[in-house]
């Protein structure tokens, strides 16, 4: 069976709706255990990888580009670099932070340099950086394009006022436009809905969330009287309240009607909301990764769907 691929934005990205996120390789995941699971995921079908030139600067004894090296050393053994779409993001980086322009250009070299490539996909504004005049930072990502280096632009964690801001210097200056945002967005966090949807129906954005599990609250595993042992346990056991408990039976509910993991259903019903392209979620063990294709052929009908988001709009108990 052929791959389902959706396009980001106004762009010709055509990619798997599901991206594997590439923040473990380097931190939760040796080199090893990422190829193992990069291989799976392009096995499934997928095609679609998302990094950050900061990961994993966070992790005792790592530099940050620690993700980056590890698929460069893995397109390399693999000769796969022009079957796969990158997404890479810059600001966070020990050595190149913040998005002044001539940081960015230095920044960009620096992370082809790791991945073994002469160009990026897509290239993410990870964190706004209001230090900066904004149109020195559009201008220079929209340089990079012209350069051939990178051949579309995105923007993360950015307020909408600002990405209104960005594209009124796009037009004024006719600047290559941006595709994608990447936003927080699962169903435990859902202000993505209110505040940037019809931004990025206006824009033509393809939207490309991340924490689409939730830090892994919505797995499943974290339910009361139980111990997880992970990184991410307390970002994940703080969902674990009246709506959180909803939003598990809910998805408990949906899952046991198709004989699917939690997580699967979760990444499901992100996926079928409006202007979402891929949800990114991540796999630190092969073992993970199958309830996350799972998700890429799981139809769920809009009664499920319905009941999922209105479990997840309930309000805590006063």
């Amino acid at each position: 069976m052929t791959a389902p691929r959706r396009t980001i934005g106004s762009s010709d990205l055509s990619v798997f709706p599901l991206s594997l996120g590439g923040n473990v390789f380097g931190w939760t995941a040796d080199r090893d255990t990422s190829f193992a699971v990069l291989d799976g995921y392009v096995a499934a079908g997928g095609n679609f990888v998302d990094t950050a030139d900061g990961y994993s600067a966070w992790v005792p004894g790592n530099t940050g580009g620690d993700s980056e090296r590890i698929l460069g050393q893995w397109f390399q053994a693999r000769g796969n670099r022009d079957d796969v779409v990158l997404a890479t993001k810059v600001s966070q980086h020990p050595d190149f932070k913040g998005l002044a322009g001539d940081n960015i250009l230095r920044a960009a070299d620096a992370s082809l340099e790791r991945l073994g490539s002469d160009h990026i996909d897509l290239y993410y504004a990870h964190f706004d950086d209001e230090t900066v005049p904004l149109e020195e930072t559009v201008a220079a990502l929209s340089s990079l394009v012209d350069a051939g280096k990178v051949r579309y632009i995105g923007i993360s964690n950015y307020s909408p006022e600002r990405i209104e801001e960005w594209f009124r210097i796009t037009e004024a200056e006719g600047l290559h436009r941006a595709v994608a945002l990447q936003p927080h967005y699962n169903l435990v966090e859902r202000d993505f809905e209110q505040k940037y949807r019809a931004l990025a129906e206006r824009e033509n954005l393809g939207v490309v969330p991340y924490f689409a599990l939730a830090a892994g609250f919505l797995t499943g595993k974290y339910r009361d009287g139980v111990t997880v042992d992970s990184a991410r346990a307390a970002g994940a056991s703080k969902y674990l309240d009246d709506r959180g408990r909803a939003v598990l039976d809910a998805l408990d509910s949906v899952a046991a009607a198709h004989d699917v993991s939690v997580a699967s259903v979760a990444l499901a019903w992100l996926a079928a909301q409006p202007t979402v392209v891929a949800p990114i979620a991540s796999a630190r063990t092969l073992d993970q990764l199958p309830d996350l294709l799972a998700s890429v052929t799981l139809d769920l009908t809009d009664d499920e769907l319905d009941a999922l988001s209105g479990a997840s709009e309930q309000r805590d108990a006063a």
